[in-house]
């Protein structure tokens, strides 16, 4: 992803190489996708949608039109993603503003937002429904999240469907620096990274070596931020997604000329990120990488081209255990409640802050 930079790299700099983001977000293994889905939705009809009117001129089953500030995506009357299937990877959603309703093919269920983090492995395969309810039918909408795939090492491609709900008030937002704001997502500094009361028990984001690291951070203008460099070998990106004019060891990236950038980082080198106009935001990837062969197709990330081939086959024949849901994009109801709702039967909601 390297591309010349704004200054001559030498030998001791911290960053590799940067590029503008636009649409679909750069990423080196361990990741193999990052999307920021920011739309403003409208106010809500009692059905979670927009009105009839707003729909038309879309493409509804496919509209990425992001006309009036907002798209259906794959959703007919409710935006969102309607039920579709994923075998080999992991997918983590973070949820910054606005809802997601989840529905899965082994019957679980889950409302979350408010900063929540969502960390589902697919493993052997999955079918799962990923709906924005428009629950507010007075004001707006706005709905914001990332939504991050994680591969999975080839031993554990097969690993059984399992998700994990890290609720907001379990990921306090910490003070670095003065002006700063941090957000550990997942954090390799804990016991595993995803400190979750059922983390996936083969998750490459589980394992201590694998370093995985996902931050939200915030920066006021002329706030400074070092980021230690603590191992090498690792993958480390941080996307600049707001703001106007940031440096990122020493070197100046125009984030409102450029739609902002991906930066890539040595891990093994200490880099100070500095804020030089109005607030600006940021999001860190890392990771080790896990240097095996990526065969995919859509939702389906394998090994070996006889792996993909027989995931089609097994879906084809099996949808990965059905769908029990009446619908292909459930809503959970009209209230704000959080909750996630197991396979097991077992429900988890946010604890209540102290």
């Amino acid at each position: 992803m390297a591309v010349r930079l704004q200054r001559a790299r030498t030998d001791r700099d911290a960053v590799l190489g940067a590029v503008p983001l636009s649409g679909q977000w750069p990423v080196l293994d361990p990741f193999l996708f990052c999307v920021h889905h920011r739309d403003r939705y409208p106010r809500g009809e009692p059905w979670y949608g927009p009105s009839e009117a707003g729909l038309a001129g879309r493409e509804i089953g496919m509209d990425l039109s992001g006309r009036q500030g907002w798209s259906m995506y794959h959703g007919e009357r409710v935006p969102g993603f309607p039920r579709h299937p994923h075998r080999g990877f992991e997918t983590v959603t973070i949820v910054r503003e606005g809802f997601v309703d989840h529905s899965d093919s082994l019957g679980a269920a889950a409302r979350f937002g408010a900063g929540d983090m969502q960390w589902m492995t697919a493993g052997a395969g999955i079918v799962h429904a990923e709906m924005f309810p428009l629950l507010e039918q007075q004001g707006e909408n706005p709905t914001e999240l990332f939504q991050i795939w994680l591969n999975l090492p080839p031993e554990d491609k097969l690993a059984p469907p399992h998700f994990a709900m890290r609720w907001s008030e379990a990921s306090p937002v910490s003070v670095p620096a003065p002006g700063v704001e941090l957000i550990r997502h997942a954090d390799p500094d804990r016991r595993g990274a995803l400190p979750c009361d059922r983390p996936p028990p083969r998750s490459w984001g589980a394992r201590d070596e694998a370093r995985v690291a996902i931050w939200s951070l915030r920066l006021a203008p002329e706030a400074s931020w070092s980021l230690s460099g603590n191992l090498a070998g690792l993958t480390r990106i941080l996307y600049v997604f707001g703001g106007a004019r940031v440096f990122v060891d020493g070197c100046p990236f125009d984030v409102d000329r450029r739609g902002g950038c991906a930066v890539q980082l040595q891990s093994d080198r200490s880099v100070v990120v500095r804020n030089g106009g109005v607030l600006a935001e940021a999001l860190l990837l890392q990771g080790r990488p896990i240097g095996a062969s990526v065969i995919q197709h859509g939702p389906f990330v394998m090994s070996t081209r006889e792996e993909l081939l027989e995931a089609f086959a097994e879906y084809e024949g099996s949808g990965f255990g059905g769908w029990p849901w009446p619908e292909d994009g459930p809503v959970h109801g009209g209230t704000a409640r959080r909750f996630a709702r197991f396979p097991d039967g077992k429900e988890d909601r946010p604890p209540t802050r102290r």
